[in-house]
């Protein structure tokens, strides 16, 4: 557990993933966090965020190119990964409903974001971006139900850019209207976590998950 939580804190100071590899770390962890099971733990919106305030580090570390540029780099990572997903979804089916809980994999998760799926359409795989957990999940669940590739696509590459940019802009720009910013980053860090992680906590001890049989469905509306 000690170094599970030691773990953490590297992967939520900008320092260390910049000493340890930079904007390569950072771009395989979005990565991992939009699209593969073992990522559904990592805090992708304050590392975001954080980003944003370390944005002239990050560049410095990439061969000094534009802070846009970083943002490019870190929101295709972010199409890729759903599309990983995606892609694992229609390859593995309704077995994944049948397969047994790991640490890294929770059968809960997969109905929430099946569930989730369901309520929105093809829309939460926008809203789904900006959403702890569901956002790893919700991919796979696309793929699951066969959902048109283009359109999964569509909503994939939108949600990415807008979930980057929006995050990393708002830290870089909060940093410079509060110079100050960093002195507080901790603190700033456990906001953002408890904020966004607020609605999937809500839904996990009050909301009832069902467990239908999954069906192949094509969803193109």
């Amino acid at each position: 557990m000690d170094q599970f939580i030691e773990l953490f804190k590297h992967l939520i100071n900008p320092q260390w993933i910049i000493d340890h590899g930079g904007l390569y770390l950072l771009l395989l962890i979005i990565f991992a966090e939009t699209g593969l099971f073992v990522g559904f733990f990592l805090p992708g919106d304050s590392l975001l965020f954080v980003a944003g305030i370390y944005g002239g580090l990050l560049s410095e570390s990439f061969f000094n190119v534009p802070f846009f540029v970083i943002m490019v780099l870190i929101a295709i990572a972010g199409v890729l990964g759903n599309f990983v997903g995606f892609w694992f979804g229609r390859k593995s089916g309704p077995l994944l409903f049948n397969r047994k809980d790991t640490f890294f994999f929770k059968q809960k998760h997969l109905y929430q974001a099946k569930e989730f799926y369901e309520k929105y359409g093809g829309g939460a795989i926008f809203l789904a971006r900006f959403l702890p957990i569901i956002r790893t999940f919700a991919p796979i669940v696309a793929g699951i139900v066969q959902m048109e590739r283009k359109r999964f696509m569509f909503f994939n590459i939108v949600s990415s850019f807008c979930w980057v940019f929006s995050m990393m802009l708002a830290g870089h720009y909060l940093d410079k209207f509060f110079p100050n910013l960093k002195d507080h980053l901790e603190l700033i860090v456990i906001i953002l976590i408890i904020i966004t992680t607020l609605p999937v906590i809500i839904k996990l001890v009050f909301g009832k998950t069902k467990h239908p049989h999954p069906t192949h469905t094509d969803v193109n509306e």
